[in-house]
Formats: C-alpha cells, structure tokens, sequence
C-alpha cells in the first residue's frame, strides 16, 4: 500500500516544506529498519523529485518539516540552522504547571541514547511559556485525587537532538507521551483519558529569515486529537 501523501504548507523553488505526522520518521534509518515509509521517501515520490533534509523532527513529533529542492539551497539553509537563524515554535502538553514563563538553561550532552558521563556538554536553551493548565480527573499518583499537566509553547533557541523532551524532564515537567524521557503511568493514562496516544509535541512554527529583513512563516496547525487538550 503507497503511503498517504503528506500536507504541503510551502512549496517555491528552493524549499517544500509539509506537515509531518505523528509516527513518520524523517528519513530511513537503521535503527528503525521496520518502519512503514519515512516523509523523505513520500514527498519525493509526490513532487517527483530528489530532496535534502533540512532538520529533523522525532518520529512521534508531528509539524513543520523542511526540505530542500536543490544542493544550492540544502547548503544556504543548512547553514541558517546551524548557526540558529531558523525560529522554531512547539507545542507540548506536560505534566505539571510549570511557571506561567521561563527561560530553560542547561547543556546537554551530544548523544541522549548514550550515559551523559564522558560525553561533551553543548549549550542549549529554551523558552517556553505556559497557555493552559488543566486538572484532570484521574489518579496516577496515589498522594492526589487528579492529575494535573499543561499545554506550553516552546522555542528552542539551539538545535539539540531531543532538546525541548530533555529540558522538559529537567524541569520536572516532562512531556506525555515521551516514553524515554517521561513518566510511563502519566502517558498511559493521558492516553485512555483522551482517546489516544501519542508523544504530544508538534512542530506548529518555522520562521526563516529573508532577503531585506522580511521573514517566511511556514504555519502547520494542530491535528484533530489536540483540541480535547
């Protein structure tokens, strides 16, 4: 069975950018030899063409997924994102009320699947602020009667892998639905609670920066499980 095809948000003659979901690598990997397909593959059969990954969003994030429709662009936006020049925005629903607002400053290490000890430690931030608190309920801790968690918006200001599930679980206010930097009682229950599960991150913003100081925002919204959240 062909996949279906993915949402184009953006398409000019440099960049195509889609709506990536939920459980769709970015591109094949080794690691995960089983999957069903990845965007790369999709949206290349759908324009027809060869594409470049410009960034990569976890297989169970879903939202803004850029790609490059040519070497000259992959290199031109390459190095836009890794001198952080591209603005990203997320929307998580964690557990917990965070602060109404803050700023998450904490070096992580290289490679999150390997122990932090003897790895380099990289700079990374994050803000983020908090949209909505909600108290469901439900019972996972045996302490409380309901379960509390929050929607929040993040902007990563540096490109870690799994930076914005990391700093969350600094926080204490790791992400539903993470099930390496989570809780696995909270995602279990989140997910009979609202019908479905999922890791709740999605990708709704990418800003990239233009010619004369104009700016393209490439929008990607919500899908339909989010608006009970």
């Amino acid at each position: 069975m062909s996949p279906e095809p993915l949402p184009i948000l953006h398409l000019d003659d440099d960049l195509v950018a889609a709506d990536k979901p939920a459980g769709l690598l970015v591109h094949p990997s080794a690691l995960d030899a089983h999957a069903d397909g990845s965007a790369l593959e999709t949206l290349q059969a759908q324009l027809g063409q060869r594409l470049w990954p410009l960034h990569r969003l976890d297989k169970g994030t879903s939202g803004v997924l850029l790609f490059a429709r040519h070497a000259d662009a992959a290199r031109h936006w390459g190095i836009a994102f890794q001198e952080s020049r591209i603005g990203k925005r997320y929307i998580a629903l964690v557990r917990g009320w965070p602060a109404d607002a803050g700023r998450i400053d904490h070096p992580l290490a290289r490679d999150p699947e390997q122990p932090s000890a003897g790895q380099p430690m990289l700079a990374a931030v994050t803000d983020y602020r908090c949209l909505a608190r909600f108290e469901w309920p439900f019972q996972v801790d045996a302490r409380h009667p309901t379960s509390r968690y929050a929607l929040v918006e993040a902007t990563p200001l540096t490109g870690r892998q799994h930076q914005i599930r990391r700093h969350f679980k600094h926080i204490a206010h790791p992400l539903v639905g993470d099930s390496t930097h989570g809780k696995g009682a909270h995602n279990r229950a989140v997910a009979a609670w609202l019908g479905h599960a999922r890791l709740w991150l999605h990708a709704c913003e990418v800003t990239l920066p233009l010619d004369g100081g104009s700016h393209l925002r490439i929008q990607a919204p919500c899908g339909p499980e989010w608006p009970r959240a």
